[in-house]
């Protein structure tokens, strides 16, 4: 009697893994030429040093993928009003990397998971390169849902 009382877990599939050899940052940002030089390449425009830095010094936090070499090959930053809103910023692999969609898709599953154990309930939204959509889209994200589109204000 008791065994139908208990309701199994659902098998949670295994969070995707980094490739040997990269790792996954969290504590030390990179520093803003470099973020700065994966940007561009992975096709925005180059941005002046003082503002990334202000930008990663205001962030809630950012996470960086590094390659073997010890080369910047991914990253994501967060704000959040710690509350209601969090915001992905700067969602990048470089396009150069063999493990380019894989680099993206852990990156997606790491932030959100964190933002998920720290925030939950909160509403998250994303301004992404077409290269990021794919990971973004397993993990429930709709593309201008509604027809709403984000816009965007360069000071």
């Amino acid at each position: 009697m008791l065994d139908s009382l208990l309701i199994p877990f659902r098998s949670q599939p295994q969070p995707p893994a980094l490739p040997e050899g990269y790792s996954l940052q969290s504590e030390r940002p990179p520093l803003a030429e470099e973020l700065n030089a994966l940007l561009v390449v992975c096709g925005d425009p180059s941005r002046p040093l003082a503002r990334l830095e202000a930008a990663l010094e205001r962030s809630t936090w950012q996470l960086s993928v590094r390659n073997p070499a010890d080369q910047l090959v991914g990253f994501v930053r967060v704000t959040s009003d710690l509350a209601l809103n969090a915001n992905l910023w700067d969602l990048s692999a470089h396009p150069a990397d063999p493990q380019q969609e894989q680099l993206m898709v852990v990156l997606v599953h790491t932030a959100l998971s964190r933002l998920r154990r720290e925030l939950p309930g909160c509403s998250i939204s994303v301004a992404a390169a077409p290269m990021a959509q794919e990971a973004l889209k397993r993990h429930g994200f709709v593309v201008d849902p509604g027809g709403i589109r984000a816009m965007g204000l360069s000071l």
